[in-house]
């Protein structure tokens, strides 16, 4: 199978080298000597209104395009973390799929899972090893069978320990299409 090259733009090349340059020492050190020197021309200018414009406008110009340097550069690395946790989570078996793609959804759909993992941090509190657990169903499953019992939710039925967890059971849970799989919650 060939390898697929990955090819950059001219402009994405550009982006890249600026940052990585904007992020070195070299650049760090060529602003200060920028500051420097426009400290020591002070009082050849008479500290003048001219002289103080040239480094505020020198400034702000900088400032106004590493804004959306540094924006790119951290939307870049974001996905790429984003993915690989994707994959990591895809991987593991006995992971929830819920999580793929949580950046994706709604802020109400990750307050729920949020209070999901509230949960476990509750369940994996009473156990004397915080490290048993692996996901909230196994926690529940394993805190439900040491105790003999599982409880009903707030409706009397038994739903599952995530449904339990966010205080609502049945299919509105938020979860990606495709969630089916052998091992998958």
């Amino acid at each position: 199978m060939p390898r697929r090259r990955f090819r950059m733009g001219l402009l994405e090349k550009f982006a890249r080298r600026a940052t990585v340059w904007t992020g070195s020492s070299w650049a760090f050190a060529l602003a200060v000597l920028i500051i420097v020197a426009w400290a020591i021309t002070g009082p050849m200018f008479s500290y003048s209104d001219t002289w103080q414009l040239v480094i505020n406008t020198g400034t702000t110009i900088v400032t106004f395009l590493m804004v959306f340097l540094i924006q790119r550069a951290q939307n870049k690395d974001s996905i790429a973390i984003h993915l690989k946790l994707n994959e990591l989570v895809a991987a593991v078996e006995g992971a929830s799929n819920r999580l793929i793609n949580v950046e994706e959804m709604a802020e109400d759909d990750v307050a729920v899972l949020k209070r999901y993992y509230n949960k476990l941090v509750e369940l994996a509190r009473q156990d004397a090893n915080l490290t048993e657990c692996h996901s909230i169903e196994e926690a529940a499953h394993r805190h439900s069978a040491k105790h003999g019992r599982r409880r009903p939710g707030k409706n009397g039925k038994v739903g599952t320990a995530i449904e339990q967890a966010a205080g609502k059971a049945g299919p509105d849970l938020p979860m990606p299409v495709g969630e089916s799989g052998p091992g998958r919650s």
